[in-house]
């Protein structure tokens, strides 16, 4: 069972960036899909979440209005859709799933979630 995050790079300040969060193994149709950030000296936050049952989606306050969560069921992935990045930004994206509803999830310690994805970094520098 492995999560494979993808996408991350060096943009610029008010640039894009698309992350992939893709699976192989398993179906990732029943899984709630969240993405999380680390930043340098800073705690894991959860950033985004989109459940299984309704396609409903979850946006931390900072990344609200910026981003876009989505599914690809016939992909068997999840995609995070940055805009307008910021240097605060940076940080390594993992992607994580579990059949969990978003809101459990999304606040979850590591050792609750079920599937980890092994991070990719964003860096925003001009």
């Amino acid at each position: 069972v492995q999560l494979q995050a993808s996408g991350g790079g060096l943009v610029q300040p008010g640039g894009s960036l698309r992350l992939s969060c893709a699976a192989s193994e398993f179906t990732l149709d029943y899984l709630a899909i969240g993405w999380f950030r680390q930043a340098p000296g800073k705690e894991r936050e959860g950033v985004s979440c989109i459940s299984s049952s309704d396609g409903s989606t979850y946006y931390t306050d900072s990344v609200k209005g910026r981003s876009t969560i989505s599914r690809d069921n016939a992909k068997n992935t999840v995609y995070l859709q940055m805009n307008s990045l910021k240097p605060e930004d940076a940080a390594v994206y993992y992607c994580a799933a579990d059949l969990i509803e978003c809101a459990t999830l999304i606040t979850a310690t590591m050792e609750a979630i079920g599937y980890w994805g092994q991070g990719t970094q964003v860096t925003v520098s001009s």
